[in-house]
């Protein structure tokens, strides 16, 4: 009922969690942790425009293993630490949901688990069980 999404393309997680979770039945329901900005590499942006657009890359690469699409997320919370430019954060997500209207939280917080980490995003997305 339930599959660990571990994509190959995304670096492993910083601790022990998995990079998403996803669950099949009439609807298939995919939670991820927080998606932080490490590219496959190890390496993290220092700039918050290419710490979205690295996330929705790691967003898009879990929805790929899920056989999910952006059209399927429903919900989106982002934490992004103090000073930096949200409409630039914004954009990227808007191109990453393709157009898709998914609900949408933004949280300013003090700080995260890494001091290069500037931000990072937890979505929840929904599909038929036929994948």
């Amino acid at each position: 009922m339930h599959r660990t999404i571990m994509p190959s393309d995304v670096a492993p997680p910083a601790a022990n969690y998995a990079h998403a979770r996803l669950t099949n039945g009439a609807t298939r329901w995919l939670h991820t942790s927080g998606v932080v900005p490490i590219a496959a590499d190890g390496t993290v942006p220092p700039e918050i425009a290419d710490q979205a657009e690295e996330i929705w890359r790691n967003i898009a690469a879990m929805l790929r293993d899920a056989e999910m699409r952006p059209a399927d997320v429903v919900s989106v919370t982002t934490y992004v630490t103090p000073g930096h430019d949200l409409k630039a954060v914004m954009a990227v997500r808007d191109r990453a949901l393709d157009g898709n209207l998914a609900a949408s939280t933004l949280v300013i917080v003090a700080e995260l688990a890494r001091p290069e980490w500037l931000m990072e995003i937890s979505i929840v997305a929904a599909g038929d069980s036929n994948g």
